[in-house]
């Protein structure tokens, strides 16, 4: 049974092509609502966990506290690696390359993200993909506001939206001190990518604002 999107989110239109950034096999046919729980206090920094429609848990995030590189890995439900995060050191606009499992050798890169300008109000990120190697126009971009917890992830810089992330209030999250928001991820969107991404913007912005 197909999941059905969170509330407030527009229809879904399927991607004309399917977005499969990490591998084919993560590309659902319908919406896939991501409910991202992060705790408000962690020594990493990224202490995410992604869990489906019923709670069960997907994905979960690894820091690496001591490594010189800030490094972030993605890991399945079996604490299987499946995409790693590191920033770039020295970089002006908080660049972040991501690679394919627990690897940070340039042939497994996978793509590259970074603000778009190094000022900003507002949330604009780009996303470019190991073979988009000019960087002269985004494969991807991420618009909105990330501190409201209010984004769409677009293709290039298009209006073709593939995910979005909204709000999720519950009495229990604040008492506990998490942050709970959805990412919806539209049908045929590689659902690990869009969850890397999300992983990123918190960096960018928890940078921003230690």
């Amino acid at each position: 049974m197909a999941a059905a999107p969170c509330d407030g989110a527009p229809p879904q239109a399927p991607a004309a092509v399917p977005v499969a950034v990490v591998s084919p096999q993560l590309c659902a046919p319908h919406a896939v609502p991501l409910t991202v729980v992060k705790k408000a206090i962690s020594l990493s920094g990224g202490d995410f966990v992604v869990t489906d429609a019923n709670g069960a848990e997907m994905l979960r995030v690894k820091g690496a506290v001591f490594s010189i590189h800030d490094r972030r890995v993605l890991c399945d439900a079996a604490g299987q690696p499946l995409v790693s995060m590191r920033e770039k050191v020295f970089s002006m606009h908080n660049r972040w390359e991501v690679f394919r499992g627990d690897s940070t050798n340039a042939s497994d890169l996978l793509f590259t993200v970074k603000k778009a300008s190094v000022f900003q109000l507002k949330t604009d990120v780009d996303v470019f993909l190991a073979g988009n190697t000019a960087q002269q126009a985004c494969d991807f971009k991420i618009k909105g506001s990330y501190f409201e917890r209010s984004c769409g992830f677009y293709l290039g810089s298009s209006d073709t939206m593939i995910a979005q992330i909204n709000r999720k209030y519950t009495a229990s999250n604040v008492l506990l001190g998490k942050d709970t928001f959805v990412v919806t991820v539209f049908p045929h969107v590689d659902y690990v990518f869009i969850a890397a991404l999300v992983v990123i913007l918190d960096e960018i912005h928890r940078e921003r604002f230690d």
